[in-house]
This record gives structure tokens, C-alpha cells and sequence, in this order.
């Protein structure tokens, strides 16, 4: 018992060291305790060691809403998120995007439970049904999102350019090599496309952050409800496909006249924050009932004898506690954030997210860097938003789930 609460307590530090700084993920973690495994093994046990990757898992989920928020930087579970959260940044109401992230999250695990048993006992029974249907799910999505969009042209050009880009970078993944072994494309793919422009318009634009201040969350008890179910069952649709990020589901949430994204962005977080922990939690199914493995750290968990399921429900369930009190009390920071000299903090993360990006994803990896970046440019400069490369997910997880594209 003390291996495994001591294996939730790492996981709750790790978990919370990914998502506070920009770039890191809970796969990076969960390479690095793989390798490790041996020694690890003797301090935590099998068990411990499962129910830390768990637990690193869940918190990740809470905290990357932080550096998202005030910094702008995504990863690849908040790569819509950051759009409205950043923005409430820049009106002052940093603190508040925070919690209502944190809130989001909470919910979305607690509302994850009851469909965790559809997951584990009916689903495996209709898995090829389920994996074409998720396709045309997508497909739907993304034509309204295109054609509700004020720019249907642009839209479309920008879906299916960072969606070809999308294609290229996981079609030929296995060239992203860096100094610790295979690295995953995400990283580059997605910091290029919605992280790095901003940290260049921030270089080049003159500081307009908000004095920070917090009077209460803008949001009735109907719309957190509401918001927080459809999140949830936007991050189980996806919750079922492995290798890609709940950022897809984020994207299903958006196409809806650009969703909430514009009009509602606080029912957006919420929402969004429900389906990346729901995605997270509902993985943990996936892997029991049909072996799928959703991320780098399910997987890191499937190389170690499967404990019992109960335990890693009672470790996220603590874990998820713990990153909600953790989430809440870094939402405090924003307003010191905001003193900080603006060019030098963005200047800082984007040194640093290239170097991390050559460090873990080699020469490709800077190359797939390079170009989404370019594309991630365009968006801004022509002045519409930027939620359209989201193709660069959601066009291969269409291709993968037709049957067209082998990743």
C-alpha cells in the first residue's frame, strides 16, 4: 500500500512539472520511467510504478491549462483551448480561465465514470462499427466547421494544409529520432501551428496584458453542466482511437458556428477541460477491454503486468483531487505573470521550445517544426482564426479510421 500511494505522489510531481512547462508531456515522462523500469521497480513495485503514469496522466490534464493561459503556449491536448483562455489573459481574466479549466476537468472525470463501464463492457463488441463511425463523425464536424466559418475559402485552404502537413508528419513519424530515442511529432507539429506564432506576435507587438483580477466565475450552474457533459462525451468519441490527441474532440466542439469557441468562451474551456480529462481517464478502458494504448503512457503502462483496475481508478481519482486544489492555487500566479517583461518571457519559451523540439525530436522534427510554423503564420497574418489547422489532426484521423492511412 505504501509503494502505491508513494507511486501516486510521484505521479502527482511529474504530472504536475509536464504541464507547467511549455512543450513537456506526460509521454516524455512516461519514455523516461520506462527506460527505467528496473531500478524504479525496486523503489515502487510494479503496481506503484502503473499507478504513477497514471497519476502523471490525470494531473497533466488539469495543469497544462496554466502555461496555455499565460503564456499561450498549447500542447497537444490544448491547442483550442488556448485561443479563448489566452484571450481572457489578455482581458484581465486570467484567474478565472484557469479555474474555469480546473472545473471543466474536475467534472469531466467525475461524469467519465459511468460511460468507463460502457467503455470496458459493450464497446469492445462493436469496435469496427465504432472506428468507421468516428471517421464520418469527423468528416461532419469539420464541413461545419468549415462552412459556418466567415471565410469558407480560407477555412477550407487552411484545413487541408496543415491537414496534408498532419499527414506527412505521422506517415513518416518513425524519422523523428532525437537524443533519447524515437520522439513523437506532435510536439513540433502543434507547437509550430499554434504555440510559436503567438510567441513571434508577442516579439513584435507591444505589451497589452490586463491588470490581472479575480471576482468569481462568469458561468450559471446550467451552462458548467451542460458544457461539461458535451465535453465529456466529445472526449469518449475519440477516446476510443489510439495515437491521437483529445485535441480532435476539442475540434469536434468547435464546429458548431465556431462552437462556443467565439460567442461562449468560458462554456468553450469548460468543455474542452472535461473532454481532455475524460479522453484521459476513458483511455484507461481502452487498454483493459481491447489492448488499445491512447498515449505514451497507457502504453508505458501495458509493457507492466496490469494491475487491478480499481487501484488505478482510485489513483486518478486522487490524482484528479489533488491537480484541481494544484490547478486552482497556480491560477493565483497570473497576476505576476503579467509583471514579468513580456518579450523576454516569450523570447525565453521560444528558445527554449526549439531547443526542447531538436533535443527530443531530432532533425526532422525541426524541419516539421519549421514548416508548421509557417502555416500556423498565415492565419494571423490574413486575420482569421487560427482553429482551422486543426486539420493537422483531425484530417489524419479521418484517413486512419477509413482505412486510407496506416501510421
Amino acid at each position: 500500500m505504501l509503494s502505491l500511494l508513494l507511486g501516486t505522489l510521484a505521479g502527482v510531481i511529474l504530472g504536475t512539472l509536464s504541464g507547467l512547462i511549455p512543450g513537456l508531456h506526460t509521454n516524455t515522462f512516461a519514455a523516461v520511467i520506462s527506460a527505467a523500469s528496473v531500478p524504479l521497480a525496486m523503489v515502487f513495485g510494479a503496481e506503484g510504478i502503473c499507478c504513477l503514469l497514471v497519476s502523471c496522466m490525470i494531473v497533466h490534464t488539469f495543469l497544462d491549462a496554466v502555461p496555455s493561459t499565460f503564456i499561450g503556449v498549447p500542447d497537444a491536448d490544448t491547442v483550442l483551448s488556448v485561443l479563448p483562455a489566452h484571450r481572457l489573459y489578455l482581458s484581465g481574466k486570467g484567474e478565472e480561465a484557469v479555474r474555469l479549466s480546473a472545473l471543466g476537468s474536475l467534472w469531466g472525470f467525475v461524469y467519465a465514470m459511468p460511460l468507463f463501464a460502457a467503455f470496458y463492457f459493450v464497446l469492445p463488441m462493436f469496435q469496427n462499427e465504432i472506428d468507421w463511425a468516428i471517421g464520418l463523425v469527423i468528416l461532419t464536424a469539420a464541413g461545419l466547421l468549415i462552412v459556418f466559418s466567415k471565410t469558407p475559402f480560407w477555412a477550407l485552404l487552411m484545413f487541408l494544409a496543415s491537414g496534408l502537413l498532419g499527414v506527412f508528419s505521422m506517415r513518416f513519424s518513425y524519422f523523428s529520432f532525437g537524443v533519447f530515442g524515437a520522439g513523437e511529432v506532435l510536439l513540433p507539429l502543434l507547437t509550430g501551428l499554434f504555440g510559436i506564432p503567438v510567441l513571434l506576435h508577442a516579439l513584435r507587438a507591444e505589451p497589452a496584458y490586463a491588470e490581472q483580477s479575480f471576482s468569481g466565475l462568469f458561468v450559471s450552474r446550467k451552462d458548467t453542466v451542460w458544457n461539461t457533459i458535451k465535453g465529456t462525451f466529445a472526449g469518449a468519441i475519440v477516446g476510443w482511437l489510439p495515437g491521437f490527441s483529445s485535441g480532435t474532440a476539442n475540434a469536434l466542439l468547435a464546429f458548431h458556428r465556431s462552437g462556443d469557441y467565439e460567442s461562449n468562451p468560458r462554456g468553450y474551456l469548460l468543455s474542452t477541460s472535461a473532454a481532455n480529462t475524460a479522453n484521459a481517464v476513458l483511455g484507461l478502458a481502452a487498454l483493459y477491454a481491447v489492448g488499445r494504448m491512447r498515449s505514451g503512457a497507457l502504453a508505458a503502462v501495458a509493457e507492466f503486468p496490469l494491475p487491478n483496475i480499481f487501484m488505478l481508478l482510485a489513483a486518478a481519482g486522487a490524482s484528479a483531487a489533488a491537480a484541481y486544489m494544484l490547478t486552482v492555487l497556480f491560477a493565483k500566479t497570473g497576476k505576476y505573470i503579467a509583471k514579468v517583461n513580456q518579450k523576454m518571457l516569450s523570447a525565453s519559451v521560444l528558445i527554449f521550445l526549439i531547443i526542447l523540439t531538436a533535443v527530443f525530436c531530432g532533425p526532422f522534427g525541426m524541419m516539421i517544426l519549421i514548416l508548421s510554423t509557417a502555416v500556423g503564420w498565415i492565419p494571423g497574418k490574413l486575420g482569421f482564426p487560427r482553429l482551422y489547422c486543426m486539420g493537422a489532426v483531425m484530417l489524419p484521423v479521418m484517413l486512419f479510421s477509413f482505412g486510407l492511412l496506416q501510421l
